[in-house]
């Protein structure tokens, strides 16, 4: 836990964490409801190109969620390393999906439930097995990091794949497939991550009495903040228009940490001093975060009932069922009384009576 904040720094980061994940899962919630609100108006909705939630307050609300936590966010970064901060949003899949049903009437199937379950304990797993040193101290450091070979083709290939996400894969399959909208936000996002790391260091240094107004490379990490967010509000909207929450949120997590990651171990070399079970343990969690999100997205739409049980747990299920109603058979032949009733012996009088008058 050691870096530039020392243990102190670990723990005001994570908590910054918990709690940007906290806001960010309702914003999720705000966003959806005033896009609902839009669509029963008859509006243009944003999946179609419009931009009429602009004037919808729930929609600034969920914005406003989103920038609160998105500030915790940022602050995070500046107290504790991306791969630390980045894998706890797995906390924002939990809070939505929990909200989505409750104000939505988005409900989770049990496939999904333990899809979220499983993308928290991976994200946990990669939380304590992460890389936790602080590789970047200064701008000087970090403008000499964004000169690195390495990220400047990183930086190349997000620009040019999501640009044709943008304007070949979206007319196309925008409207069908999740994956289109949300890995545009999920890959400028990852450049956003190293803005944010950038300007958090700023910050330190600014309020350390360093000069950092005059430094340039400040103001471009801003600008280009701006816009990568910029994209990110416009292209998630597209997804949380299209698609249900409970599961843009998770799949938005696994590409958005995955391309943080990768981010990470190019830029900042936060992987560098990596021992072979930290490796294995964060490879571990990523892949339990992929098969929870398989389970989340994949069965979403699939009820489950028993005849999808196996065939043993079908006959087991059955045979329990028989052994509960001869359970209650024997339970009612128990309850009977041991003596005729009243009734029962004046009912039997009455026909020894007339059998006895026919006779006669």
């Amino acid at each position: 836990m050691g870096g530039a904040g020392g243990p102190a720094g670990f723990y005001v980061g994570l908590g910054l964490a918990l709690a940007s994940s906290a806001f960010i899962g309702g914003s999720f919630i705000l966003k959806k409801k005033g896009l609902l609100r839009l669509c029963r108006r008859g509006r243009a909705r944003a999946g179609q190109g419009g931009h009429a939630y602009l004037q919808e307050w729930l929609w600034w609300a969920g914005l406003l969620c989103m920038g609160v936590g998105e500030a915790a966010n940022f602050a995070a970064y500046a107290f504790a390393p991306a791969t630390l901060v980045t894998p706890l949003g797995a906390l924002s899949v939990l809070v939505s999906a929990v909200l989505s049903s409750t104000f939505l009437n988005e409900q989770l199937n049990v496939h999904g439930k333990i899809g979220c379950i499983l993308s928290i304990l991976g994200s946990t797993v990669m939380v304590i097995h992460a890389p936790q040193e602080e590789e970047v101290s200064s701008l000087e450091s970090m403008a000499e990091k964004l000169k690195d070979p390495g990220f400047i083709i990183f930086a190349v290939c997000v620009l040019v794949s999501s640009l044709l996400l943008i304007f070949v894969a979206g007319p196309r399959y925008g409207q069908s497939n999740v994956l289109v909208y949300v890995l545009v936000c999920s890959a400028i996002g990852s450049l956003s991550v190293s803005c944010v790391k950038g300007l958090g260091i700023a910050l330190k240094e600014l309020f350390s009495g360093k000069p950092v107004l005059k430094e340039p490379l400040g103001w471009v990490l801003l600008v280009c903040l701006v816009i990568c967010i910029s994209v990110q509000i416009n292209y998630l909207n597209k997804a949380l228009d299209i698609f249900n929450t409970s599961v843009v949120t998770p799949v938005y997590y696994v590409l958005f940490t995955t391309a943080v990651m990768m981010c990470s171990a190019i830029l900042f070399k936060e992987w560098q001093h990596m021992v072979l079970d930290n490796i294995i343990g964060t490879i571990s969690g990523f892949l339990t975060i992929v098969s929870g999100i398989f389970l989340l997205h994949a069965f979403r739409d699939m009820p489950f009932t028993p005849d999808l049980l196996p065939l043993f747990l079908q006959q087991a299920r059955a045979d329990l069922h028989t052994s509960w109603r001869s359970a209650d058979r024997h339970q009612s032949c128990q309850h009977q009384p041991l003596l005729p009733s009243e009734d029962k012996g004046s009912e039997s009088a009455e026909e020894e009576e007339e059998e006895e008058g026919e006779s006669v």
